[in-house]
């Protein structure tokens, strides 16, 4: 069984939890980080030396960190491979992708979230805030041109780009900030929302993460 070290309230654990959901694959999952603490154990940087999740271990002794290679080696491992098609233009291209939605659209989403969520409201900086919301809106944009005419990021359907950005988006969601209409994102939203694994292991309420005055 697949062992996974992390909160369910880390957008990275999310990532990894989105895709244990959609492929079924039977787990287990062990809090850590945040308030349950015990990533500086001597047990837990053996499998991890930088003391971050997630963290995750096979059946046969793997131990894998950094979220999106996990994603991806869960992706591949996958028989069916419903994640990553093989001997298809979709698997580069998710791959793209996936590594654009990590660099471009989680770090710009960082940025906002960090200065509304972890700081209490008295010490907000608004121009601060804005400054990162526009960027994210501008990356947010791109993929807007991308869905206008398919249904995912990739093609027609779900893969490991889906898994990385969809991940950010619900946080984008949720937060108290000005989204501009766009038009294709927001059906994509939509079909994220209706998959069960991504209403189980992303859809999580982040308001207990607010730091207030």
């Amino acid at each position: 069984m697949l062992t996974i070290w992390g909160r369910a309230t880390s957008v990275n654990v999310q990532k990894v939890m989105w895709v244990v959901g959609e492929l079924g694959l039977p787990h287990t999952r062990i809090n850590a980080g945040g308030p349950f603490g015990g990533l500086d154990t001597p047990e837990f940087l053996a499998m991890n030396p930088h003391g971050l999740v997630p963290v995750i271990k096979t059946d046969d002794g793997l131990v894998m960190w950094e979220s999106n290679a996990i994603v991806r080696h869960l992706a591949m491992a996958d028989p069916g491979r419903h994640l990553w098609p093989a001997a298809s233009p979709a698997g580069p291209t998710a791959d793209m992708w996936a590594e654009w939605a990590q660099t471009v659209v989680q770090r710009t989403l960082l940025g906002v979230f960090v200065n509304i969520v972890r700081v209490p409201p008295s010490k907000q900086q608004p121009a601060v805030i804005e400054g990162h919301r526009r960027e994210l809106v501008a990356a947010l944009q791109t993929a807007e041109a991308q869905l206008a005419d398919r249904s995912f990021l990739a093609g027609e359907s779900l893969t490991i780009a889906d898994i990385v950005f969809g991940s950010a988006l619900y946080r984008y969601h949720e937060l108290d900030i000005a989204r501009p209409a766009l038009p294709a994102l927001s059906a994509y939203y939509g079909k994220l929302c209706s998959r069960p694994a991504y209403a189980e292991h992303v859809m999580v309420d982040i308001s207990g993460m607010y730091v207030k005055d």
